[in-house]
């Protein structure tokens, strides 16, 4: 089932509801993960470098173990419904800082 740019006001601030800025996180539903602002507000930096995929099927790509660009991921306040997916990567220089821009604090599970 696609989503719809209905959906996506639901679940995200993006250039057509954000008003021009960025909000703060949970106050659109969340994703049946239980996770908000996964779409739009702004873009998330990823662990992962930048490299183009390799060809065939491939189950959680981690990228080369070193490079010059991250990847972002998300979108944001400042762009359209199109570009607001968590499947869709952008890249930037580690240290370019923007607006348009954020990240989210994870923390990984503990080992027994």
């Amino acid at each position: 089932m696609a989503v719809t740019e209905a959906d996506l006001g639901r679940a995200a601030w993006y250039s057509a509801n954000s008003g021009g800025k960025t909000h703060p996180v949970g106050q659109k539903e969340p994703n049946a993960f239980g996770l908000y602002d996964m779409h739009g507000n702004v873009w998330e930096w990823c662990q992962n470098w930048f490299d183009a995929y390799k060809p065939g099927a491939v189950v959680d790509p981690q990228g080369p173990p070193e490079g010059q660009l991250r990847v972002l991921r998300g979108g944001s306040w400042y762009v359209d419904h199109r570009h607001c997916l968590s499947a869709l990567r952008f890249r930037r220089l580690p240290d370019f800082r923007d607006n348009l821009i954020g990240s989210r604090v994870a923390l990984a599970p503990r080992t027994p």
